[in-house]
């Protein structure tokens, strides 16, 4: 088996988060949690996803803090899956999905499912990336600043004009 590929220690926060949440699988059980499902049986059922598959997934979300487990409110022996703080923040990530997945892979008026606010009925607006002042932006108007490592390209850059 090839082992995957870690980026836990990377200094770029997408890295990161693919780290922690990229699998189809890890993205589609925070989804399934956001829409109520919260024992392992719901899950895979919810999916059809293989168990030992689901028991992977489940046991990296609740140690990347994803998710925590708390007894069933039930009373029973049985544990249930809460999303944590951290599971609560993929909210965003999950609609933003979701809006761009209506956007681009469906044809108009082919039926899907539908995110709906619960007082009005109606699906929410499309999600914006905003300035701190407030102004919409998108990819040309942002720019990424890359850590600087001693050594690095940006060190050895210097390097050469210092000559």
């Amino acid at each position: 088996m090839v082992k995957r590929t870690r980026f836990d220690g990377s200094d770029c926060p997408v890295a990161r988060s693919v780290d922690a949440i990229g699998d189809w699988w890890s993205l589609l059980i925070v989804r399934d949690a956001f829409d109520g499902s919260r024992r392992f049986g719901e899950f895979q059922r919810g999916l059809g996803v293989a168990k030992s598959i689901l028991a992977a997934r489940l046991r990296d979300l609740v140690a990347g803090g994803v998710f925590d487990t708390v007894p069933a409110a039930d009373g029973s022996a049985y544990r249930e899956y809460v999303l944590t703080d951290r599971g609560r923040a993929l909210f965003p990530v999950v609609v933003a999905l979701r809006q761009w997945g209506e956007g681009h892979f469906f044809d108009a008026g082919e039926p899907h499912s539908e995110m709906v606010d619960l007082r009005d009925g109606r699906p929410p607006r499309a999600l914006e990336v905003r300035s701190a002042d407030g102004r919409r932006i998108g990819p040309d108007d942002v720019t990424v600043r890359k850590v600087e490592r001693p050594g690095g390209p940006a060190a050895a850059s210097a390097e050469r004009r210092d000559r």
